[in-house]
């Protein structure tokens, strides 16, 4: 799995929702209208059919809870900066931060929002609401996401999640369960995002290192001897990484020994 042209589909191990869940929701005529989302204002709270989604300018509001800590709770809130939108996102487990730090990698994010809005919708049972993860904004389009590890995945999860996929679909939106990650992607992307952030090239490394894979591919280790400042370039060459400038196959673990590519290249 490539680093420089890798997807989300390609990092996550994404949930299957069951066809049958979906007969669960009533989706008669004009479910649509009938189904609502809530959004929070810095103003006031805003309330839309599920019709009119896509409309709404999310980039307006603000999450519909907050997030917040308290002694002795058994999941970690917290929040995570993202170069790709220069600000701090808020989580409410590790694994959401996980994701924030993929979405990161993965470039075309233009924003993303914390629990951006609560689902009203109906079943057969009656009325129910469920409040989605993230919604992550794309040039043109955009992802509603959920992250729930699998084990945790419960009965009374897999119908709001089917909603979930219902609005988002009606809204022209993907939507994603997130239930964990493929093999070494995690350990991967968290040894990348070290060297995340802006760096100054004085020395100019990263032209070396260009260079050097330019006329084959290397070993990381020696990739990095062959600079003038080995130790230096090591941040460097894990900064081109991250950046996309240079890649490396992120389905095996990333150390001395792992093959590095020019970006395009393998």
């Amino acid at each position: 799995m490539w680093s420089h042209n890798c997807t989300l589909d390609d990092l996550v191990a994404p949930y299957t929702i069951a066809p049958g869940v979906f007969g669960r929701l009533e989706t008669g005529p004009g479910w649509a209208r009938r189904w609502t989302a809530a959004w929070k204002t810095s103003g006031a709270g805003v309330i839309c059919p599920v019709q009119d989604l896509a409309d709404f300018p999310a980039l307006a509001s603000v999450p519909t809870r907050g997030f917040t800590w308290r002694a002795r709770q058994r999941h970690r809130p917290g929040l995570q900066y993202m170069v790709a939108t220069g600000r701090m996102h808020g989580f409410e487990s590790l694994a959401e931060r996980r994701l924030l730090l993929a979405l990161d990698f993965l470039g075309g994010v233009e924003e993303v929002l914390s629990q951006p809005f609560k689902l009203r919708f109906t079943t057969g049972d009656g009325g129910e609401d469920h409040t989605p993860d993230y919604l992550v904004l794309l040039r043109g389009t955009a992802v509603l996401v959920d992250v729930r590890p699998g084990h945790l995945v419960k009965d009374e999860d897999l119908v709001k999640f089917a909603a979930a996929e219902q609005a988002a679909a009606t809204a022209g939106w993907r939507y994603v369960v997130v239930t964990g990650w493929r093999h070494h992607m995690a350990t991967g992307l968290d040894a990348l995002s070290a060297r995340r952030r802006a760096m100054s090239d004085r020395l100019g490394l990263e032209g070396e290192l260009l260079e050097l894979v330019a006329e084959r591919p290397q070993r990381f280790v020696e990739l990095v001897e062959g600079t003038s400042l080995p130790a230096v370039a090591r941040a460097h060459a894990v900064h081109l990484l991250w950046h996309r400038r240079l890649a490396v196959d992120l389905s095996q673990p990333l150390c001395d020994a792992a093959w590095i590519y020019p970006a395009g290249g393998p």
